[in-house]
């Protein structure tokens, strides 16, 4: 009986980690798109938020009928949905897209891996939240990674380029108003909804200022695959995949499973893109999945206690 009762946890984990891989799948590819294919990022974006949206709200419609439009009967959560589209999709697709079009998906993977970290010093410089211990603990800890991965150990010169450092803190800072942003419409309407809403309004505007129907790049094989790996493994089935292990799994154990994207990123990489990594970055790797891992269980049993 005891092993029965530790499976459907069990599922979740794994179907969490296969959606966390799933996105570091669509960084690697992310990398081939901008850099060995050359594919304008405007372009890029307008497609994928285009499609990817249409595709949401579809799936919106066939579940929740006339529910889809919900969202915008009221100004809190219609604010909270464009505010989301605008500061969280659109900003965090251009910045996570540059950082990796200037250095690499991995490096680029792991600066927005500190998104939790970046929410947590949001709460302190603009809510007055003290930090907790385990907070100050994974700043320094993630510090060190970061520190380690950009250097590979020569503290004197950075390995990455500026531009490219400078686009992924960006992409950390975004991914927070992902995650921060569309909470208050998620309090009333289903995440499909406020995603597929969130993704529309980013295409649309993404396509007013480049319409990917007007001089699109050259059409090939691996292009397609490409956009249709990014839009599929990047968002849509990732996101499905998560929503169902949250079924099988406390949410807690299931964003742990988010360390499955940067090493899965960094492992690709590798493979396919011929990225050395000396032990120095590995160590950088492990210590900002530490420091990310030692800030969310802090969190946990620090909620605990006051619930409890």
């Amino acid at each position: 009986m005891k092993k029965q009762s530790h499976n459907p946890v069990l599922k979740g984990i794994v179907i969490a980690a296969i959606a966390s891989v799933m996105w570091g799948i669509s960084g690697t590819t992310l990398q081939l798109i901008s850099q060995n294919l050359a594919i304008p990022a405007t372009w890029m974006l307008s497609m994928r938020t285009f499609s990817a949206g249409i595709i949401l709200l579809a799936i919106s419609f066939v579940f929740y009928g006339k529910k889809t439009f919900h969202v915008f009967s009221r100004p809190d959560t219609a604010w909270s949905v464009v505010s989301y589209a605008i500061l969280g999709l659109m900003a965090n697709l251009l910045t996570f897209y540059y950082a990796i079009q200037t250095g690499n998906a991995s490096a680029a993977t792991i600066l927005q891996y500190l998104s939790p970290l970046f929410i947590v010093i949001g709460g302190v410089l603009f809510k007055h939240r003290r930090p907790f211990r385990s907070d100050v603990i994974a700043f320094i800890i993630a510090l060190l990674g970061v520190l380690f991965c950009i250097t590979r150990g020569n503290f004197t010169q950075l390995d990455l380029p500026l531009v490219s450092l400078l686009w992924g803190l960006g992409s950390g800072v975004t991914a927070a108003f992902y995650v921060v942003l569309p909470q208050r419409a998620a309090e009333d309407n289903p995440p499909v909804v406020v995603l597929g809403w969130g993704t529309m309004i980013a295409g649309l505007l993404f396509n007013l200022y480049r319409p990917f129907w007007i001089n699109p790049p050259h059409i090939s094989w691996v292009l397609v695959a490409s956009v249709a790996t990014v839009v599929l493994f990047g968002t849509i089935l990732p996101f499905g995949l998560l929503m169902e292990a949250t079924r099988f799994a406390p949410s807690d154990v299931v964003s742990i499973m988010d360390a499955m994207q940067p090493i899965t990123t960094s492992i690709l990489s590798v493979i396919f893109f011929h990225l050395h990594l000396n032990w120095v970055e590995i160590i950088g790797i492990a210590l900002v999945i530490i420091a990310i891992f030692i800030l969310q269980e802090g969190r946990r049993r620090a909620s605990y206690d006051i619930h409890y």
